[in-house]
C-alpha cells in the first residue's frame, strides 16, 4: 500500500512539474543529459518511474549505493526489449507451440541475424 502511494504521489509530481513550465523542464533537461546510454525521450518516464519506485521496504526512499543499484537495474528493465527477448516471443510452431531443441536454436539463430540487419 506504501509503495502505491509512493507511485502515485510521484506521478503526481511529475505532472505538477510538466505544468509548471520552462524551469521545470530544464531541470529534466539536466536530468535527462546525464543519462547517455538512453535516448532522451525514453530517459524521462523511466527515470521518473524507477525513481518513484525507488523506495525501501521501510517506505523511506533510498539512497546511495542502494539507491544507485536499483536505479541502474530499474532503467535496464524498462530499457527496449533486446532482438533476443523478441526472438524468443516470436519462436513458435505451426501448432502454435513454443519451439524445442534443434528448431528453437536454428528459429533463434536466424531471427536473430535478421534483427542485425535492420
Amino acid at each position: 500500500m506504501n509503495k502505491l502511494i509512493v507511485v502515485v504521489a510521484g506521478l503526481v509530481l511529475s505532472a505538477s512539474a510538466f505544468a509548471a513550465g520552462p524551469s521545470a523542464s530544464a531541470k529534466s533537461a539536466s536530468a535527462q543529459a546525464s543519462m547517455p546510454s538512453m535516448s532522451a525521450a525514453a530517459a524521462a518516464p523511466a527515470a521518473s518511474s524507477c525513481e518513484a519506485m525507488a523506495v525501501g521496504k521501510n517506505g523511506k526512499p533510498l539512497a546511495g549505493a542502494a539507491k544507485t543499484s536499483f536505479m541502474k537495474k530499474c532503467e535496464a528493465d524498462h530499457a527496449a526489449p533486446s532482438a533476443t527477448a523478441m526472438c524468443e516471443g516470436k519462436a513458435m510452431g505451426k501448432n502454435g507451440k513454443p519451439l524445442a531443441g534443434a528448431a528453437k536454436t536454428a528459429f533463434m539463430k536466424k531471427c536473430e541475424a535478421d534483427a542485425a540487419k535492420k
